[in-house]
């Protein structure tokens, strides 16, 4: 599809750009700056899971930076366990703040976390039995609109409150942080920075296909029926309930893999992550880009970050109203997004073909 040869054609460019061409040439591109694009595409992913869930199926999750930052956490206790005698206190089992806490022994959820596999299976089935919990008990209630979006909020919130505690065992309001290799490979390294980013990339566009490919089937169009009328599907005889808590599922593992791939590259996470204002941002990166569409979500969540980026550097004042006038002409001047504007110029066009026919 053109989105994905894009994206692999900008990926690679950057990549090239990074490790063949001279530091002094015009056309080379700094670590600092594969590190960034690296974060936007963690950030791209995230916003493509809650796409799925709010622009197809009309669910407004504000809760989806709990699923994030619990898979940014799975990766982030791998990589603590990675540090060893290497940390400030050189425990070679226990993490520097656990032995600053006086902890005498690591806790039991944090045994295996040396190995990367079993991490990486944590960092997702965590956050998908969180959703899957919480989706069966919320949609088998009936549970929609904007008490959905309060509930999830709610989530996110006292999952907030309960990493900040140090005796969660998870490095309390530092969170975790100082982290040495992954896999044995220096974080530090262009090589490295580039090789995450890359992935990242990846698993955006490994995401995305597999996302169009669930909206096109008969699954998805049971989604979008249920997102334009409930009440209908069920009477036909559809367990709407079902269909919602195995999406919903479906959005957290996304976010999850965007956590995991989004600490190496920014190298902390803490309880801020979980912040009910992160998942409202997420939000309004979908609505610029276009809900409903995957590839304009994905553009969203680069554009505004990329805005967001710029303005703390022109505007370090002012930075917070530049974006939030930003938020405000796109929402008066483009209620569909970038992706909505990009369809009605190419159905004006004469003798072409809507492109929502296109897509369908």
């Amino acid at each position: 599809m053109p989105f994905v040869v894009v994206l692999t054609l900008a990926t690679t460019f950057f990549a090239l750009c990074n490790l063949l061409v001279p530091a002094g040439s015009v056309f080379h591109i700094s670590t600092y700056t594969i590190t960034l694009l690296g974060k936007y595409l963690s950030y791209a992913l995230l916003a493509l899971a809650v796409d799925v869930v709010w622009g197809y199926c009309g669910i407004l999750s504000l809760g989806h930076g709990a699923f994030f930052a619990l898979g940014g956490y799975g990766m982030g206790m791998y990589l603590m366990r990675q540090i060893g005698t290497r940390g400030v206190y050189g425990n070679p089992v226990l993490p520097d703040f656990m032995v600053f806490l006086d902890w005498k022994e690591l806790p039991w959820y944090w045994l295996g976390m040396n190995h990367f596999p079993f991490a990486m299976l944590m960092a997702l089935l965590v956050p998908g039995l969180l959703a899957f919990v919480f989706g069966w008990l919320a949609f088998r209630s009936r549970v929609t609109g904007v008490y959905l979006s309060i509930m999830t909020q709610a989530l996110t919130y006292a999952m907030m409150l309960a990493f900040f505690r140090n005796e969660m065992g998870f490095g309390g309001n530092n969170g975790l942080t100082d982290f040495k290799d992954l896999l044995g490979f220096d974080l530090q390294t262009d090589g490295m920075r580039v090789s995450l980013m890359v992935v990242t990339a990846l698993l955006l566009a490994l995401a995305y296909l597999c996302s169009h490919f669930i909206m096109k089937s008969r699954f998805g169009k049971v989604i979008v029926a249920i997102r334009d009328g409930e009440p209908r599907v069920r009477f036909l005889g559809y367990r709407t309930d079902l269909y919602k808590v195995w999406l919903f599922v479906y959005s957290a593992l996304l976010a999850a893999v965007a956590g995991a791939m989004y600490v190496p590259q920014v190298g902390i996470i803490n309880p801020g992550e979980f912040s009910p204002v992160n998942s409202i941002e997420i939000v309004i990166w979908v609505a610029v880009g276009g809900r409903g569409t995957l590839y304009g979500a994905v553009v969203g969540a680069l554009l505004v970050n990329y805005a967001k980026t710029r303005f703390t550097a022109i505007l370090p004042d002012g930075w917070l109203f530049a974006l939030g006038a930003l938020f405000v002409l796109v929402t008066l001047f483009l209620p569909k997004g970038l992706a909505g504007l990009l369809q009605e110029r190419v159905n004006r066009r004469p003798g072409k073909t809507p492109l929502n026919e296109v897509q369908a």
